[in-house]
């Protein structure tokens, strides 16, 4: 029996979970700090404590190279005073942060109890125990400026993830962030709080992080506030159609995280996993959309008439889709309604799972020697049966590497008319699961085998059939960690059986 339509679902975000460290940006312009020792782990500190604009005094009674080097070269901002003493209890009055550099734990515990007792935070530097603080790794795009922690448990992990950072965010994003010193007043004198000062540093946002722009003068950005409080004033918000991939939230595009790190409200399907979801903007209200065959869904006309409600009321709406939203995910028909309402619309594409089986089992789908051409077909009708108006003569063709989507319930009738047209029975079939997932699963059989094959499918989640001689040879990367299932032929089963 078939469930009742039911009406979009509200999914709650997770809660913000324990955090080893606060993450705290300390402002130490004019401040004094003291530094203990001339060694080089104390020169990157020194320096980096003075390009905050602290006063850094350094007490020690010999320097490194590295320290005798920065010191005459002084600091991007700030000072460098050399105090060629040892440190003392009389040097810790007026002093924001201490930092000391020691072999000795001795020495590391004196200086470590002398600033608490001067009430100074304090960090000795490479002994945890004596450290109230601890220094991430810096990606500085000043006034951006990103600090990633590992609480001590894996430094060269935080230094990988401050170079995928780096990678991410343009060298002009400094200039960005200057310039929206510059227009910040403008933005407050004429835009009201709330929905339409955020649209316009949404729009501003997404102008830094295109690489191929620089910052222009501020005429461009006035016209950008005049057209966003003219669109909100009038009620009118947006759509984006955004491809969640078909499962593994790396997949994802940067255009596509930014989307949801600006969404107003997401609605998404679901077969969209929680990490995809865990990088929409925490605010973001998540509605549950989902369609399922045979199962209890939305309709598409619930679902188009939430996006066109919602953008009424000016909201940035996300229509979060597995897979790419212009393959068998409506996109045709929600762009349609949206355009007749007159609601912008933007369509960031997602990778297929098409495309996500070939990746994963490290197999072309259109190689030379197999293959000359590749056809998406959807395994099944708006009636839940196989399409009755499909080519199956053409698609018989083996220079064609075929994929049907949402034809696990349809496999035994998509086999028997592609045999019927004259496709080999020995044609190689591959059943993907759970596409690019940790329990992603591959099934290889023949074509006259397919059908009764599909007792051995694992069908907890979306099932992908791909069939032609692309699927036929051992995978050649064997790097890629997929669990792929040989289901014995009718032949070896007797055999076995036997």
């Amino acid at each position: 029996m078939m469930h009742p339509l039911r009406k979009p679902a509200d999914a709650a975000p997770k809660r913000l979970g324990a955090l080893a460290k606060l993450p705290v940006f300390w402002d130490l312009a004019d401040k004094r700090v003291i530094v203990a020792g001339g060694t080089a782990a104390a020169a990157w500190k020194a320096e980096l404590l003075a390009a905050c604009g602290a006063r850094v005094e350094i007490f020690a009674t010999t320097l490194e190279s590295d320290m005798r080097a920065l010191i005459e070269r002084g600091a991007a901002a700030g000072s460098l005073t050399h105090h060629a003493r040892p440190w003392g209890v009389d040097i810790f009055d007026n002093v924001a942060l201490a930092l000391a550099d020691t072999e000795c734990d001795a020495e590391a515990r004196a200086f470590y109890c002398t600033a608490i007792f001067a009430g100074v935070p304090v960090n000795v530097i490479d002994k945890p125990a004596f450290c109230q603080f601890q220094f991430g790794s810096i990606v500085n795009r000043s006034p951006v400026v990103v600090a990633i922690s590992t609480d001590g448990a894996a430094p060269i992990l935080g230094q990988a993830l401050r170079r995928r950072i780096e990678t991410l965010l343009p060298s002009s994003l400094a200039d960005w962030a200057q310039l929206a010193k510059t227009i910040r007043n403008t933005v407050i004198e004429r835009l009201q709080p709330g929905l339409q000062r955020r649209a316009f540093w949404e729009r501003f946002s997404d102008l830094a992080l295109q690489r191929a722009l620089q910052p222009t003068d501020t005429s461009d950005l006035d016209r950008l506030v005049g057209q966003i409080s003219r669109e909100t004033s009038a009620g009118q918000g947006r759509v984006t159609l955004v491809g969640a991939g078909p499962g593994d939230a790396e997949l994802l595009t940067i255009k596509a995280v930014r989307a949801l790190q600006s969404a107003d409200v997401i609605l998404f399907d679901d077969l969209v996993p929680d990490d995809v979801l865990e990088l929409a903007r925490r605010e973001a209200k998540r509605m549950l959309v989902g369609k399922r065959g045979r199962r209890q869904s939305c309709s598409q006309q619930d679902i188009n008439d939430l996006m066109v409600k919602l953008a009424n009321q000016g909201r940035h709406v996300v229509r979060l889709k597995s897979g790419d939203p212009m393959i068998f995910g409506r996109g045709g028909e929600e762009i349609e309604r949206l355009e007749q309402e007159g609601i912008p619309v933007e369509v960031v594409p997602g990778i297929t799972a098409a495309t996500g089986l070939a990746a994963s089992l490290g197999i072309s789908l259109t190689h030379r020697d197999h293959a000359h051409s590749v056809r998406y077909v959807t395994g099944h009708s708006r009636a839940g049966e196989l399409p009755d108006n499909l080519n199956w003569k053409g698609m018989a063709d083996l220079d064609t590497t075929l994929v049907f989507y949402m034809g696990g319930r349809t496999a035994p009738a998509i086999a028997g008319r592609l045999l019927r047209e004259g496709m080999p029975a020995d044609t190689p079939v591959a059943i993907a699961c759970s596409i690019s997932r940790p329990e992603m699963k591959v099934y290889k059989t023949k074509l006259a085998e397919m059908a009764e094959s599909s007792a051995h499918w694992h069908k907890s989640g979306p099932i992908l059939i791909a069939i032609g001689p692309v699927f036929g040879a051992e995978r050649t990367n064997k790097h890629i960690a997929v669990e792929v299932i040989t289901i014995p032929s009718r032949t070896q089963r007797s055999s076995m059986a036997g």
